[in-house]
């Protein structure tokens, strides 16, 4: 039995500090160390020890509408195995009240609120939070804010314990005088930013390309640079300070179609849309192969009757997601509104569960409709404290 321990001096550690050190290594590595051997391999399926290891993407969360009850709009969280009770609890209840609140974004494992203050429908907070940890921060609200449509989150865990919040001020909320807005209303005219280092908000940094950026528009954050998806499709990205870097053109598609958004996977950009194939509307999906210049590769293609099934047809579909750390995506399709992954590696997809008919406001625009957020826990006690 001494020898035993000699020889192997990882048995010497209590599962509790086992989980410790494992819960600091990439998921991927999480994933070997499960065949490691049969201890390892059991230790790290337990539920107790489970929800402290990285888990890069652990559900969605998502708004219902519901007229026969109050409030009508109620916010859900659903786990992206299918399976189980709701990894966080969607209702946030350990934040401050407010009269109501909005997740514009995660980043990370943290979240983007806007929150709007009881006293006043037209003032609001923006609130940054863990919900693994139930620690969360105010950001206050600049002059713009209750007009802004697009605020996003920039936050890497690897590079700093602070984070960035994002203002997109188009047209409509920049100017003062109403009189003076041109017909069409949604350019963006300057991008206000926001560090938890610093604790103040930058002065607007004024935008003189002509961009437009749907309300939709995922944020992705990485490399310290903000992209995302506008419309005329193209990519428009974002330093730390709103300084606008470069335009992306995205691949031409054959179909007309709302402007698609892009998503980060092991490190790359991805993009997806519909294409014609030899059997029929498929959707593609491309990676950025040389990012200076913004070069996009065809990596996998599927036909809509192979992605949906004999009882789907149109393109009613949206991408939502894909797997930080696998060639998987995940998508809400139909009028159920099911939720589904697709494996591109082994051409397999996965019905999830049905999110119901509920799940997206009614009578609004496709632009203004609810999001699906991606979620993944962080486990960091500290949040932006310069720890």
């Amino acid at each position: 039995m001494e020898r035993a321990l000699m020889s192997d001096p990882m048995s010497k550690l209590t599962d509790d500090i086992l989980v410790d050190i494992i819960s600091r290594v990439p998921y991927k590595s999480t994933c070997c160390c499960k065949c490691v051997s049969t201890r390892w391999r059991d230790f790290l399926s337990h539920p107790d020890h489970r929800k402290k290891l990285p888990q890069p993407l652990a559900g969605f969360f998502y708004q219902g509408y519901n007229r026969d009850r109050f409030p009508k709009i109620a916010r859900y969280f659903t786990n992206a195995s299918g399976e189980g009770d709701p990894l966080v609890d969607p209702s946030l209840s350990f934040l401050p009240r407010y009269s109501s609140l909005e997740i514009l974004d995660c980043c990370n494992g943290l979240l983007l609120c806007r929150c709007w203050k009881p006293t006043d429908p037209k003032t609001l907070d923006y609130v940054v939070c863990n919900p693994a940890t139930e620690k969360w921060v105010v950001v206050p609200a600049t002059e713009w804010s209750n007009k802004v449509s697009v605020a996003r989150l920039g936050f890497e865990p690897a590079v700093s314990s602070h984070f960035h919040v994002f203002e997109f001020i188009d047209e409509k909320a920049w100017v003062t005088d109403e009189s003076e807005l041109n017909e069409w209303t949604g350019s963006l005219e300057a991008v206000a930013t926001y560090s938890s280092k610093s604790g103040v908000w930058t002065h607007p940094v004024v935008v003189s390309t002509i961009l437009s950026i749907p309300t939709h528009s995922k944020g992705v954050f990485f490399n310290s640079i903000m992209h995302l998806a506008a419309f005329d499709d193209m990519v428009a990205t974002f330093d730390v300070q709103g300084n606008l870097q470069t335009i992306i053109d995205t691949p031409d598609l054959p179909y007309d179609s709302p402007v698609n958004d892009v998503f980060v996977s092991r490190g790359q950009l991805y993009f997806t849309g519909i294409t014609r194939s030899e059997f029929g509307p498929s959707m593609s999906v491309w990676v950025l192969e040389d990012y200076n210049i913004g070069e996009w590769t065809l990596k996998h293609t599927v036909s809509h009757f192979a992605l949906f099934g004999t009882n789907y047809s149109g393109c009613n579909y949206k991408v939502i997601s894909f797997h930080p750390e696998r060639d998987m995506i995940f998508v809400v399709y139909g009028e159920e509104n099911t939720l589904m992954s697709y494996d591109m590696d082994c051409r397999k997809r996965h019905i999830i569960c049905q999110l119901g008919r509920d799940c997206q406001l009614e009578d609004i625009s496709d632009e203004e409709k609810t999001p699906f957020i991606p979620y993944g826990p962080l486990y960091t006690e500290s949040l932006a404290d310069g720890t």
